[in-house]
């Protein structure tokens, strides 16, 4: 199994465009059949150095992490919100039992 981790730091991370964004990444559970799970959080800290919103996605392997970039809904609604809302992000890709 390999998790995808991203950290989005939002241009507006006010609580309603916070809780609008996770929403949306949400919304791929149900939609992106290669979700084997997916987790968002809302950052409580708020400190200079946190990020706003954190995306967990379980995926089989690498070429379904690979898929998974390339599916129509992730690609034509979550990235599209997410490139028009996201100041910068980071993710990490890893092998988990």
């Amino acid at each position: 199994m390999i998790k995808h981790i991203v950290l989005f730091k939002l241009s507006d991370n006010s609580p309603e465009n916070c809780e609008k964004t996770a929403g949306i990444l949400r919304s791929m559970d149900g939609k992106v059949d290669l979700l084997r799970g997916i987790t968002v959080g809302i950052d409580n800290l708020h400190s200079p150095r946190s990020y706003d919103i954190a995306l967990e996605v379980l995926l089989d392997d690498m070429n379904a992490l690979e898929a998974y970039q390339q599916d129509e809904y992730h690609c034509n609604v979550v990235k599209k919100h997410m490139h028009s809302v996201a100041s910068g992000s980071v993710s990490i890709d890893f092998d988990v039992d």
